[in-house]
């Protein structure tokens, strides 16, 4: 089991000493379901990416902006979640922040898919 108060201080730490300002550990790895800790420093930016099938962020310490292509953005701090949209998005530490990304990266649709 992980302890998400250590991991969340300990990439924090790790993101400060990084020049890219970014630390991150995929903890879960079951299927298509990812679970991951992502720590920024204050003003990095993860650039705009295509969303999974289905995500949510959760906010563990500190202020993101999370931006979508078209539905514009949304400022989260600690203690609150969001889905992410289903369309290209990108993430900005408005302060130093660490996240949790829940990720589902197929559908039973995306099986059947040739």
């Amino acid at each position: 089991m992980d302890d998400l108060t250590a991991l969340a201080r300990d990439h924090l730490d790790r993101a400060r000493m990084e020049s890219h300002g970014r630390s991150a550990h995929l903890f879960l790895h079951d299927g298509p379901l990812r679970q991951s800790l992502i720590a920024l420093v204050t003003g990095t930016e993860l650039d705009e990416h295509n969303a999974p099938p289905a995500a949510s962020l959760q906010v563990l310490h500190g202020h993101v902006r999370l931006t979508g292509s078209e539905s514009g953005g949304r400022d989260l701090i600690a203690g609150q979640m969001e889905a992410i949209p289903h369309e290209r998005n990108s993430l900005l530490a408005v302060e130093d922040s660490v996240v949790l990304l829940t990720a589902v990266t197929a559908t039973p649709e995306c099986a059947l898919e040739p």
